[in-house]
């Protein structure tokens, strides 16, 4: 089992860029596909990126594509999303999880565990 705690949300300006981290603790860390989605009010939770167990897959939402960045950092037990160009409608709460399988991909039904979330507003 992993035990995932999300940071690094905040209150950022149109345009602006900001790190989330996902510290993971628990099994070894390399075990696991990682992933992170949002879900902002009244709307259902969303993909956002996802990275393979060896990180040699990335994936994004079109929506996010050229702009956020999936990484994980092994030696650290931590996957980040480097976001750029922030828009107010990205406002939402940010998970990251964790999958067992190689690479987990887009559906969020494919991830076993989940943190808490970190919140993320995008003002105008």
């Amino acid at each position: 089992q992993v035990q995932l705690v999300e940071s690094g949300g905040g209150l950022m300006q149109a345009g602006a860029s900001l790190r989330l981290s996902c510290a993971a603790s628990g099994r070894t860390f390399s075990s696991y596909a990682m992933g992170w989605f949002r879900q902002a009010p009244g709307k259902e939770r969303e993909f956002v990126a996802a990275i393979s167990r060896n990180g040699g897959i990335t994936s994004y939402a079109d929506s996010v594509k050229g702009r956020f960045t999936i990484s994980r950092g092994d030696a650290k037990n931590t996957v980040y999303l480097q976001m750029n160009s922030l828009k107010p409608e990205e406002t939402a709460v940010y998970y990251c999880a964790a999958s067992p399988k190689f690479y987990s991909g887009t559906l969020y039904s494919m991830y076993d565990y989940w943190g808490q979330g970190t919140q993320v507003t995008v003002s105008s």
